[in-house]
């Protein structure tokens, strides 16, 4: 009996076409980065108040995925940010293809940056590599504490952590430091920030980095 490993091309497949965003992006010198988290974790929430309050200084353009619907994209367009939407139509994740298709309508060279906005799921978009220049994973202090020890590949990859819904911790039994000790036991450089969408806390350390991470991109060879 012969077993043949479709797997294996369909991820070199998408390899590929990971290489050339990525070369797209570099050539360019614009940062993108993979937001990638369960539903409900508030990526989307994070992602128009960053907009908006750095709008005056960075420009940011979103590739919006979901399963069904524009109700995200539509959030996004409230910020006046240009998003391009992809519906997977069941698909747990974004694909390098469908990415490179997305670039194509974004006003790249009017941008700084470009944020993913994966399909809700910490297993399935962890193994497919976009073209991003890192990997953000958000979790809510509402899942729990134990997702790092759980969902370890996306936690491993990712260069940094949101901790989203700060603002619920004497409402719900999170142990902020388990987290971050998981987290940080998977991956030694993981820069983690709680914070809270709602109210704002925590955010500016957040934007820091983005600022420095951008201009770490525009300056780099």
């Amino acid at each position: 009996m012969k077993i043949i490993k479709i797997e294996k091309k369909i991820l070199s497949e998408n390899q590929k076409c990971s290489i050339e965003n990525k070369s797209l992006l570099a050539e360019r010198k614009k940062l993108c980065l993979n937001m990638i988290s369960s539903p409900g974790s508030g990526k989307t929430t994070i992602l128009v108040r960053t907009i908006n309050e750095l709008k005056d200084r960075i420009k940011i353009g979103v590739i919006e995925g979901d399963v069904q619907t524009d109700i995200d994209a539509e959030r996004i367009r409230t910020t006046e940010a240009p998003v391009v939407l992809i519906n997977t139509e069941g698909a747990c994740h974004l694909s390098a293809v469908q990415i490179k298709k997305a670039l194509k309508k974004l006003p790249i060279d009017d941008l700084d940056i470009v944020l993913i906005e994966n399909v809700g799921n910490l297993v399935c978009p962890s193994a497919f590599e976009l073209g991003e220049a890192g990997k953000i994973v958000v979790l809510s202090v509402a899942e729990g504490d134990d997702k790092p020890a759980k969902y370890p590949a996306i936690f491993a990859k990712s260069k940094a952590l949101l901790i989203n819904k700060t603002d619920l911790l004497g409402h719900v039994d999170f142990d902020m430091e388990r987290a971050k000790a998981d987290a940080r036991r998977l991956n030694k450089t993981i820069e983690i920030f709680p914070v809270s969408a709602k109210t704002g806390e925590g955010l500016a350390d957040w934007y820091d980095w983005l600022r420095k991470t951008l201009e770490q991109t525009k300056t780099r060879p």
